[in-house]
């Protein structure tokens, strides 16, 4: 009986210990160079979007006789 009881708290440990530490994801994947090309792409949108933004502040300026910035 005591034997059964060991054996059952040592399985329950082990299956504890087991199941609480989670490995790490992988550093590279299938996927790294699409994920790459999908980060630049989202950096040259940001700066089309402010050169945008800075051209049309630039063309109100104009329009309302402003002095330039």
């Amino acid at each position: 009986m005591g034997s059964l009881k060991i054996l059952t708290l040592s399985l329950s440990i082990l299956f504890i210990v087991s199941c609480g530490a989670p490995e790490p994801p992988p550093k590279k994947t299938v996927f790294d160079p699409l994920t790459q090309n999908l980060d630049r792409a989202r950096e040259v949108q940001k700066t089309v979007d402010a050169n945008a933004d800075a051209t049309r502040k630039a063309v109100d300026t104009q329009e309302r006789g402003d002095t330039a910035p």
